[in-house]
C-alpha cells in the first residue's frame, strides 16, 4: 500500500466508503459497497447562487520543479458569485481524479466514489454583475490530497460575493486532470521535502494571482479581481506554505493555515493578518513547537484557535461527507465542524479584506465552545 497522503489514504477511505479497515490494506481486501445515496456537501449560506468555471494555466518561464522537462502547469477551479445556476452541476472531481485518488488510498474503494459527491455550484452559470472588483480567495489543499477536497469553503465564499481559486499543484495531489486527457499523480509524495514544496506553493500562488489580476486574465468571461484584497486560506501543506506566499507576494494581505505543521523558516516577521486554527494537538507548548515558533513571528493582527475533538482532515469536506455514511473522523460532529470551520475563516476574511469586524474572533463564545483561544 503507498504510505505517502500525508495521513489521508486510510482515513479517507475509511470514512467515506464505511470500511473497518485500519492501518493496512491487503490485495485480497474485499471491495468496499458505495454508500445507497449519493453523498452531498453541506449547502453554502450566502445569498448567491454559485458558479464553477476551470482554467488550466502553464508558466513558460518556470520548469516543473518535481519535472523539470516539462514547464509548471496548474489546474485552477473558479468559484463565485452567479446571476442564477447553470443547466450543468459542477463535478466534484473528474471521474479520472476519483480513480487516481481511490487508488491512492491503498484500499479496494468504488473508483467513481469521490465523482459522485454532489456539490452546490454549476458550471459557467453567468457570473452576477458587481459593483467594483471582488475580492479573490486563494485556497490550497493539503499534500496529495486534490483541490476538490476544500470545495465546501470555496462555494460558502462564492455565496458570499469572493472569487475562490483553488490550486491544483501539479504533481503534489492525486489526481490532477488535465484537458489534454492526463491525470497526473503526487510524484512529490515519494520524497516529502517539505521546505521546498512551500517554496514552490508560493511560487504557484504568485503565478495565479498574476494570470487572474493582470490586464488580460485568463480567466475568460469572469469578473475582475481586485488585486488589493486577496486572502489565501490553506488546510495542511496548504496552510503552512501560506508563510512562504505572504512573504513572497505583498499582494496577499491576509492568510489562515489550516492545521498545517510549519516547514519553513519562522525567523522572519510578518506583519500581516493570520490566523491558526488547527486540532487540540496544536495547543501552546505540544510537542511540535512549529506554531509556537511561528506564532512569535506574527507581528500583526493574529489568533491561535484549535476546535476540541477534531483531527487533521476535520477542517476539510471528508469531516460533513464521511458522517453521512456513518463512519466520522472525528468525535465532534462532522457538520457541526464544517459549520466552525466555515464560521471562524470566513469571519476572518471577511474582517480584513472588507473590514467586517465581528466579536466572534474577539474571544471565546458560548456560540461555539469548542473553539479555544490561545495566547491572544
Amino acid at each position: 500500500m503507498r504510505r505517502r497522503l500525508f495521513l489521508v489514504g486510510a482515513a479517507i477511505a475509511t470514512a467515506l466508503a464505511g470500511t473497518l479497515a485500519t492501518t493496512t490494506a491487503h490485495a485480497d481486501t474485499r471491495p468496499v459497497q458505495p454508500p445507497a445515496t449519493a453523498l452531498v456537501l453541506p449547502a453554502p449560506s450566502g445569498q448567491h447562487p454559485v458558479g464553477k468555471a476551470t482554467v488550466h494555466l502553464k508558466d513558460e518561464n518556470r520548469a516543473d520543479p518535481w519535472v523539470p522537462s516539462e514547464k509548471r502547469e496548474l489546474m485552477v477551479s473558479l468559484w463565485y458569485p452567479a446571476v442564477r445556476p447553470s443547466a450543468t452541476p459542477a463535478p466534484y472531481m473528474t471521474a479520472e481524479e476519483s480513480q487516481q485518488y481511490a487508488a491512492a488510498t491503498g484500499l479496494n474503494v468504488p473508483t467513481d466514489l469521490f465523482a459522485k459527491v454532489r456539490t452546490h455550484s454549476t458550471v459557467d452559470a453567468k457570473p452576477a454583475k458587481v459593483r467594483g472588483r471582488l475580492p479573490l480567495v486563494v485556497l490550497s489543499p493539503g499534500f496529495g490530497m486534490p483541490r476538490a477536497t476544500l470545495t465546501g469553503l470555496a462555494e460558502e465564499f462564492a455565496s458570499r460575493g469572493y472569487a475562490v481559486a483553488g490550486i491544483g499543484h501539479n504533481y503534489e495531489a492525486d489526481g490532477i486532470s488535465f484537458p489534454d486527457g492526463r491525470t497526473t499523480s503526487c510524484l512529490a509524495c515519494v520524497d516529502r521535502n517539505y521546505p521546498r514544496v512551500g517554496a514552490v506553493r508560493a511560487e504557484d500562488i504568485s503565478f495565479v494571482l498574476d494570470e487572474l489580476t493582470g490586464a488580460r486574465s485568463a480567466w475568460k468571461h469572469g469578473v475582475p479581481i481586485a488585486p488589493d484584497r486577496v486572502a489565501v486560506v490553506g488546510h495542511s501543506a496548504g496552510g503552512f506554505s501560506t508563510i512562504p506566499a505572504m512573504l513572497r507576494d505583498p499582494r496577499v494581505k491576509a492568510a489562515v493555515n489550516m492545521d498545517g505543521k510549519f516547514h519553513f523558516p519562522n525567523d522572519i516577521p510578518l506583519d500581516r493578518p493570520f490566523l491558526m486554527l488547527g486540532n487540540p494537538g496544536r495547543v501552546p507548548g505540544n510537542t511540535e513547537t512549529s506554531w509556537d515558533e511561528t506564532w512569535t513571528e506574527l507581528t500583526g493582527w493574529k489568533r491561535w484557535l484549535t476546535v476540541d475533538d477534531t483531527d487533521h482532515l476535520s477542517f476539510t469536506d471528508l469531516a460533513p461527507l464521511a458522517k453521512q455514511v456513518g463512519m466520522p473522523l472525528q468525535r465532534l460532529d462532522g457538520d457541526r465542524v464544517d459549520t466552525v470551520t466555515r464560521t471562524y475563516v470566513t469571519a476572518f476574511v471577511e474582517t480584513h479584506l472588507r473590514g467586517r469586524s465581528t466579536p466572534l474572533l474577539d474571544g471565546p463564545t458560548s456560540r461555539f465552545p469548542e473553539v479555544r483561544f490561545h495566547r491572544s
